[in-house]
């Protein structure tokens, strides 16, 4: 039984090692509208859809905290809005900064679709961000057959919506055929909702966080540490594998096939 389908996440998946666009953008937005925030803080719900994101940093306790000693009154839907609003274009703005294929990504994608799988994609991204995105990718060679983003649909992430179009825009079913690969733990939540093998992504998105320089300069025991912590966190999420980058996917999916023919699932 042979797989059908890999979908891949974008940031810190396919593009932008260590995730880094939406970071900055996030800390200006609102401080944009007087509210310091950390990177740290910025990164904590990455993978939900941008609007979502907004509103689970907004609605914390330490950021609800700061806004309602600066405002006097508590954050609502309405400035969920108001800084999306001013986070979207920010964002669109770095893209070209954070557009870098993420090494092995077409090496991995040729061996796939020589191998007959197609190649799906979701994103935490809303359209006009990935309207930035795509054509860079696609002029450094990575045009996957088919994205879907936040806001495309009535959910996105950790809801299985983008991945059940992901199967009616590919064509491919069942779910246990296809392999998700992502960095983030809606990502991999993401994937379990939709029935899918997943893959978790420890060292080039957002569960490390570094640049390749970064990550590079680093220490050997301070690198495994950091591999150890990440691999945790997608682990405890429910990934079936954790890999450090893409690069070390195709035994992966080997594996996957090795338990398919066996008679196992996802």
């Amino acid at each position: 039984m042979a797989l059908k389908a890999l979908i891949l996440d974008w940031a810190g998946t396919a593009v932008d090692f260590g995730s880094r666009a939406p970071m900055g953008a996030f800390v200006e937005a609102f401080a944009q509208v007087g509210i310091p925030l950390t990177i740290e803080e910025a990164r904590g719900p990455m993978g939900l859809p941008k609007r979502d994101h907004v509103a689970a940093l907004i609605y914390s306790p330490a950021v609800s905290q700061r806004w309602h000693a600066l405002y006097g009154t508590a954050p609502t839907e309405a400035d969920v809005d108001r800084v999306l609003a001013i986070f979207e274009p920010l964002n669109v703005e770095v893209i070209p900064r954070h557009a870098d294929l993420i090494p092995g990504l077409l090496d991995v994608v040729a061996s796939a679709r020589a191998r007959g799988l197609k190649i799906g994609s979701t994103t935490g991204y809303t359209r006009p961000i990935m309207e930035k995105l795509m054509p860079l990718a696609a002029e450094a060679g990575y045009a996957p057959d088919n994205v879907v983003c936040a806001g495309d649909l009535a959910a996105g992430r950790p809801s299985p919506l983008m991945m059940y179009r992901t199967f009616a825009d590919l064509g491919v079913w069942p779910a246990w055929e296809c392999v998700k690969l992502d960095d983030t733990e809606p990502g991999i939540a993401e994937g379990l909702a939709a029935g899918t093998w997943t893959v978790g992504l420890a060292l080039s998105g957002n569960a490390a966080g570094l640049s390749k320089d970064e990550l590079a300069a680093l220490a050997p025991d301070e690198r495994a540490h950091l591999r150890t912590r990440a691999s945790a966190k997608l682990y405890s999420a429910g990934a079936h594998f954790v890999v450090d980058t893409i690069a070390e996917l195709p035994p992966v999916l080997e594996a996957i096939e090795a338990r398919l023919a066996a008679g196992l699932r996802p």
